[in-house]
């Protein structure tokens, strides 16, 4: 049977179990509150096969911004017959003419690469369970007076506005924030996610910011399962692996096309919201 064979619909809340079904078989610990975030800020299709969903993607638009391409599953008996092509073909259409990025696993990075995605970076994920820790005294929870001003950071730091990403993340969980001179001047945010919760994004203005936003999550969260998504760029990888958080694996941060933006030093992103939302 060919992939010409497949249909490929719009991606509805109704095909969320059986997206939560290939991330399990990806070995991805994605929930369906997950799944319903990531469809939630994005748009997306579904390979269908007979009734049965044998493929997912989702593009998370930022806005007229940028995109990010993320959710990019193939059922494992589907693979090798250019259904994975298929998908990408139809997220480039849904992305439009905006600048796109995405983190690829190994398995994805030649198609990739042949669509014209370049590497710009390493992602690398952490996790683990912390013991108690004292709590920064430079860290406080954020009011909702601040978001206006997170987001402000974020778009500074990320290069694009996602201000709906950042509503949601306040939603359903919590923001920190450093100040200087009043004004908030760094931000990190912890969510439920997979087997426990994701600290991310965290955007500060310098490392020792950073690490005292990550920590001021982790003293509220001992003996818990965590996650953070950093970036090799970030030079936090070390001093989580210290902490008890390990490196347990990551990607490839890719764009189509590569832009290279003059680095900010009033906002710099040292964790993700996940490797999907970037």
């Amino acid at each position: 049977m060919q992939t010409s064979q497949i249909d490929i619909a719009a991606f509805e809340p109704e095909h969320l179990e059986a997206a939560v079904e290939l991330s399990r078989q990806a070995g991805w610990p994605h929930r369906r509150e997950d799944w319903q975030m990531a469809l939630a800020l994005s748009e997306g299709v579904v390979a269908v096969e007979h009734g049965r969903v044998v493929g997912t993607v989702l593009v998370t638009l930022y806005k007229a911004d940028c995109a990010t391409i993320n959710m990019v599953i193939v059922d494992e008996t589907m693979r090798g017959r250019g259904l994975g092509r298929k998908l990408m073909d139809a997220a480039l259409g849904l992305a439009g003419d905006r600048p796109l990025r995405l983190v690829a696993t190994t398995e994805g990075l030649p198609l990739y690469e042949k669509l014209g995605f370049r590497e710009t970076g390493r992602v690398l994920q952490h996790q683990g369970i912390v013991g108690e820790i004292p709590a920064p005294g430079e860290t406080e929870p954020a009011a909702a007076a601040d978001i206006e001003a997170i987001v402000a950071l974020d778009r500074l730091a990320f290069g694009a506005d996602r201000e709906e990403l950042v509503a949601y993340l306040a939603k359903v969980g919590a923001f920190a924030v450093t100040r200087r001179n009043g004004h908030v001047s760094g931000f990190g945010a912890i969510r439920p996610f997979g087997r426990g919760e994701v600290i991310g994004p965290v955007v500060a203005g310098s490392r020792n910011d950073a690490k005292a936003l990550v920590r001021h999550f982790i003293a509220l969260r001992p003996g818990r399962f965590l996650r953070v998504d950093t970036t090799a760029d970030a030079a936090i990888s070390p001093w989580l692996a210290e902490n008890g958080l390990a490196h347990v694996g990551g990607g490839v941060a890719m764009m189509k096309p590569p832009i290279q933006r003059a680095a900010d030093a009033a906002a710099t992103t040292f964790a993700l919201a996940n490797q999907a939302l970037g």
